[in-house]
């Protein structure tokens, strides 16, 4: 039986390549998101390991990864890094300075890295890393040493246009005026962390001197130190031994707590987009699996005859079951590796396109792990075998006897009467968990209507037969009257057995069902913008830098004194700790209240002295409400407490937790500005002030000037970035559908040569043979997406409903769904083209003759 499965196998070469493209596909992509996901895990692995010393005196309440440089006040005096350095248990203190809030300039004056990771400016030193190897590695030219000399990544050198010995143009952190945040430095030389590359992130190295002037004022002082243990001194040693000499605004904490804690940071965000790629990844696997269940119901129905002569000859019922299910396997293990190697280069594809937005990944350690290689190796043997399962099963357990008719292809109609049962109900339990998540379940709205989801997707692929078939009968009457009797030999085709036409079309309705649901949740998205734009943001202009992050005050200082700017506001987000927990506290300025009237729960909004203002899902967490107290700590262990005195709706225009500027002053927060709200005074015309104040911004292109409408299109190219990768992620479970259409029309036109070919012979030509043919592949397409989209938009509707209290307003994509309609009749015909032309060139007698 091994030999014969082998040269069924080698037999048909075409099939093989058309049966394994599914496999060799979704393995393809399954391997390159773990692939890539391993690669994004190490090259942060990498980097966190080759950059952390032994030790690191740091702000009291600073975690990794957080702004030290940008809100803190606290400063480490040389003395006391002296005297950290005279300690027996340390080999070498290294003071720092971490500046946060420098932008790069290219040689176009446009700002590198607007969108992706931040910059990271600091001051050079060679302290040794956790591996007692440099930080820094020196890739080109020198490391600076006067206060106007600077170092940059390779990777910004590159996409700045800079080199070595050129002028480096940058915006400085601070400034009383716009023309003191712009400087012009030299750049000395390029350099990487020595855990190599730097995941999108723009470093800019200065001197000693050059930081310090940039950062504080040109005092001779440090925000942090890198401590170096001695020869036997564990790091638990090196922290107690440094905690004796510190102020008390300073911690000592070991290297691997940081590491730790900075890896806990990071993987959050890893997580998301792991768990993001891997859902695609099983959605391409699940379109597969249809695929190849299809292919090989399709193939034993081929092989009854012959399957039905080896049981005459003496083969058991199990044989036969082991030689479909040997097949598979082959066919599964082929495809793995084929995929496997696809998918080196999907992962090296992703990089590419997460490049593009920002995150960097280092190309050494995009490489298969065994995990990967023995996990592809693993699904695709049992999607592969489960799928074939099934029509093992049937074929072994058909009467040798019986299966010499034909009639034993035809489907069992009471099969189909008990799936649509069975369906049925399996739909209603959708339908329950979806009205469920509608009624305030325990956990996520969502989570239950996604249970629902799938239940339906997967009853709608298997009733597809059943629901399917009145739009298959108009679909043959729409192309009777087009196409005359080519037409109807086309719907009659797809009208023939059901089962494989509804199974299919399944794969395609998965992924266009996936397409519509996402899209009703953009539409939604971008109407809610709208809205909320149109209802709740009173300012005419909004100012924010491109990478929302903060920006210089001078610049807010300068458009105070624009002719026609009425009133002005200004907002500062910090990291703090409120009641113990990390958040992020924003600062308003008196200004707010004359432009934002908010709609109030509780107290009132003007805010005064030591208070807080609060949205209701803040009071909610944190447990307080007007007239109770909230505990806020910054770095440095400045502490003090807020009266809440005003609980307001949920609302874009402010944060959870809104304080005055002043009490951030009075704590020592460094000033500066996230965005500017401001109003034209009367009768301002308001393209001349926007004119005017674009003029304030033009040397300093990190920050924009907005109106309503612009603001709200910047929100929107957001959501349409995230829309078009979702899009581009799904478009290969679609191809892998399309490849479905192919593989069952190509089997198809095998199994029907006789038939094509008396066709052939009482006058059908060869162009309408292939319309025939094309027009049955564009009666499954059609299926498939109408399917599709009906299922996605009422999941996207329900979804949209769980999340009102975001997505306020409900939108439908109908002029998305009609070109995804368009697009899948485009794809019938494409996939209808190597079926067709195989068809076409069958020679007439030859095909009359097949058995």
């Amino acid at each position: 039986m091994l030999r014969l499965t082998l040269r069924n196998l080698l037999a048909r070469k075409v099939r093989l390549f058309m049966s394994t493209l599914a496999i060799v596909l979704g393995m393809g992509f399954l391997t390159g998101v773990l692939t890539f996901s391993n690669g994004l895990g190490a090259t942060f692995d990498g980097i966190i390991e080759g950059s952390t010393p032994d030790a690191l005196v740091r702000p009291t309440g600073t975690e990794s990864f957080e702004s030290i440089g940008i809100g803190n006040t606290s400063v480490l005096e040389p003395a006391v890094i002296e005297e950290l350095a005279a300690l027996p248990e340390v080999d070498r203190a290294d003071g720092q300075v971490d500046g946060l809030g420098m932008y790069l300039l290219d040689t176009d004056d446009k700002l590198v890295g607007g969108q992706g990771a931040p910059t990271i400016a600091f001051n050079y030193n060679d302290t040794p890393n956790l591996l007692g190897e440099p930080s820094l590695v020196l890739v080109e030219g020198e490391w600076p040493t006067s206060p106007t000399d600077v170092v940059l990544d390779t990777g910004a050198a590159e996409a700045s246009g800079y080199e070595v010995g050129d002028e480096v143009r940058v915006i400085a952190p601070a400034g009383d005026s716009i023309d003191t945040v712009r400087k012009t430095l030299r750049m000395t030389g390029t350099a990487e962390f020595n855990g190599g590359g730097t995941a999108g992130a723009v470093l800019l190295i200065f001197s000693e001197d050059g930081a310090q002037e940039l950062f504080l004022g040109g005092r001779d002082v440090f925000t942090s130190a890198a401590l170096t243990a001695g020869p036997g001194v564990s790091q638990a040693e090196l922290v107690d031994a440094a905690e004796a000499v510190l102020p008390r605004e300073y911690d000592a904490v070991e290297g691997d707590t940081v590491a730790k804690e900075s890896q806990e940071t990071v993987g959050q965000f890893l997580d998301v987009i792991s768990t993001f790629l891997v859902a695609f990844a099983v959605i391409a696997i699940l379109v597969g699996g249809f695929i190849i269940a299809n292919t090989f119901n399709i193939l034993v129905a081929q092989r009854v005859r012959e399957l039905a002569l080896l049981r005459a000859l003496g083969a058991a019922a199990a044989q036969v079951r082991r030689s479909v299910l040997l097949e598979a396997a082959l066919m599964a293990l082929i495809g793995a590796s084929v995929g496997i190697g696809l998918g080196l280069l999907l992962a090296r594809g992703l990089a590419q396109l997460f490049r593009a937005v920002g995150l960097d990944i280092n190309g050494d350690v995009l490489g298969l792990t065994p995990t990967t290689v023995a996990l592809a190796y693993a699904v695709a043997l049992a999607v592969t075998l489960t799928s074939a399962y099934l029509p093992a099963r049937r074929a072994s357990r058909t009467a040798p006897v019986a299966a010499m008719r034909d009639e034993v292809a035809a489907p069992a109609e009471g099969s189909l009467r008990r799936r649509a049962l069975i369906g049925l109900g399996v739909a209603l339990l959708g339908g329950i968990l979806a009205a469920i998540g509608l009624m305030e379940p325990p956990g996520p709205d969502a989570a239950w209507i996604g249970a629902a989801a799938v239940l339906w997707i997967l009853t709608a692929a298997a009733l597809s037969p059943v629901i399917g078939h009145p739009l298959l009968v108009a679909c043959r009457s729409l192309f009777g009257r087009v196409f005359g009797t080519t037409g109807r030999l086309a719907g009659e085709n797809a009208l023939r057995n059901p089962r494989r036409t509804g199974a299919t079309a399944s794969a395609l309705m998965i992924g266009l069902a996936l397409v519509s649901a996402v899209g009703t949740l953009a539409a939604s998205m971008s109407k809610t913008t709208d809205q909320l734009v149109e209802d709740q943001f009173a300012a005419d202009f909004l100012v924010q830098s491109a990478n929302f992050q903060s920006f210089p005050t001078g610049i807010g200082d300068d458009m105070a004194g624009v002719d026609g700017v009425g009133a002005i506001s200004r907002d500062q987000w910090t990291p703090a700790l409120i009641n113990e927990e990390p958040q992020l506290l924003v600062g308003l300025s008196e200004g707010y209240d004359e432009i934002y009237e908010l709609e109030m729960v509780a107290g009132a909004q003007a805010l005064a002295g030591e208070e807080a203002l609060l949205t209701v899902d803040a009071a909610n967490d944190y447990g307080v409400w007007v007239g109770d107290t909230l505990d806020l700590a910054f770095p440095g262990g400045r502490a003090t407490s807020v009266e809440v005195i005003g609980i307001t709706e949920r609302t874009p225009v402010i944060g959870p937790v809104n304080v005055p500027l002043t009490v951030l002053a009075d704590v020592g927060v460094k000033r500066t500005d996230t965005s500017v709200s401001i109003t034209l005074a009367s009768g301002a015309d308001p393209a001349t002030v926007q004119a005017e104040l674009d003029e304030v911004v033009a040397d300093v292109p990190i920050v924009t000037v907005l109106d309503k409408e612009q603001f709200a299109e910047s929100i929107k190219d957001q959501i349409n970035l995230l829309l078009n990768m979702i899009y581009g992620l799904l478009a290969l479970a679609i191809v892998i559908a399309v490849i479905g259409i192919i593989n069952t029309l190509s089997l198809s036109v095998i199994e029907r040569t006789r038939e094509i070919g008396l066709l052939r012979a009482v006058g059908l030509s060869r162009p309408r043979l292939r319309r025939m043919v094309t027009l049955e592949s564009v009666t499954i397409a059609v299926l498939g997406s109408v399917l599709g989209m009906a299922v996605g938009l009422l999941i996207g509707v329900l979804l949209r409903q769980s999340l009102s209290d975001d997505l306020t307003e409900l939108a439908l994509p109908l002029q998305n769904l009609v070109v995804f309609l368009l697009i899948a009749v485009l794809f019938g015909v494409l996939a209808a083209i190597v079926p067709a032309v195989r068809a076409s060139r069958m020679k007439v007698l030859e095909a009359i003759a097949t058995e």
